[in-house]
């Protein structure tokens, strides 16, 4: 019985998108929406609390309506575009989170000095008194404290 309906189901998705990132994503802030609403409710009952309740049962609607319709879509190649639009979109984000956590983790251990003739960055380790940096983008020289 049940690997019959494994095998009508796994027939009915021939030929159609199921699902990506992009709606794991969505199904995750639907969960999280969820969540909030459901603590909302049984613990602050206010004027503004219940506006959002609404707000986010819309959007869950929504997102719930946007997640089928792609995961059951016959239209691969435009699932697949806005898939590659999400996926540009969070790498983009994600990068600059993850560039400001590399110079950071750069800054601790080396002094980041930028060449006063072309301004390219320059890394010159900590605790090595005064010394010549010499860029090796434009050789420019100059005197620097480590």
């Amino acid at each position: 019985m049940l690997r019959n309906l494994r095998y009508r189901f796994a027939l009915f998705m021939q030929g159609r998108y199921g699902t990506d990132q992009l709606s794991r994503f969505m199904s995750a802030v639907v969960i999280i929406l969820l969540i909030a609403e459901w603590i909302l409710n049984h613990f602050l009952a206010l004027p503004g609390v219940m506006m959002f309740m609404r707000i986010a049962g819309f959007v869950n609607a929504v997102f719930l309506f946007i997640i089928y319709y792609r995961t059951f879509s016959r239209n691969i190649p435009r699932r697949y575009a806005e898939n590659q639009k999400y996926l540009a979109l969070k790498r983009r984000i994600s990068s600059v989170f993850g560039r400001t956590g590399h110079n950071t983790t750069q800054r601790i251990e080396y002094h980041i000095y930028k060449c006063p003739g072309c301004s390219q960055k320059i890394r010159i380790p900590r605790g090595k008194g005064r010394i010549m940096v010499r860029c090796p983008k434009c050789g420019t020289e100059f005197i620097k404290q480590s």
